[in-house]
């Protein structure tokens, strides 16, 4: 798969999931799991403990040992993704960034690894091709927002 092929669909992938992707390229939030338990901190108005991230998942169908998700958290922490504030004997987590900010640095981090700007270009004109009809209109939208 060409370069320009491997950013396109990083880049879908990760407008399609907001955190697709595991390493370099995928960003910070890799995993299935990993991306459940930000999806519950983000439709969260307020931080929450592991306990809650827990319950909520349990809620869900997902048979994890509250040891897992107090991991995840712990990962996520580590890597900058969420805020672990501690209030007592419990911690809270919070996102860093909201799913629109992290899914656009991701994002730009895929197009910033191009070798050159026309492979950057290029990448781009192969994710228009695949974001479809709507895709295409939000991202006209946008541009002509930027001006």
């Amino acid at each position: 798969m060409s370069y320009c092929s491997q950013v396109a669909v990083t880049i879908g992938n990760v407008a399609a999931a907001g955190t697709a992707g595991a390493g370099k390229v995928g960003g910070p939030v890799g995993g299935a799991l990993e991306r459940d338990v930000m999806a519950r901190l983000w439709d969260s108005t307020e931080p929450l403990t592991v306990r809650q991230v827990h319950e909520q998942l349990r809620t869900d169908g997902d048979d994890l040992a509250y040891t897992t998700v107090m991991t995840v958290l712990d990962r996520l922490a580590k890597k900058g993704v969420v805020r672990q504030e501690r209030d007592g004997r419990a911690y809270h987590y919070s996102p860093v960034q909201t799913r629109e900010e992290l899914t656009a640095g991701l994002m730009l981090e895929a197009l910033g690894s191009a070798p050159d700007p026309s492979a950057r270009d290029a990448a781009l004109v192969h994710f228009v091709g695949r974001v479809g009809p709507q895709g295409v209109a939000a991202l006209r939208a946008a541009l002509d927002a930027a001006g």
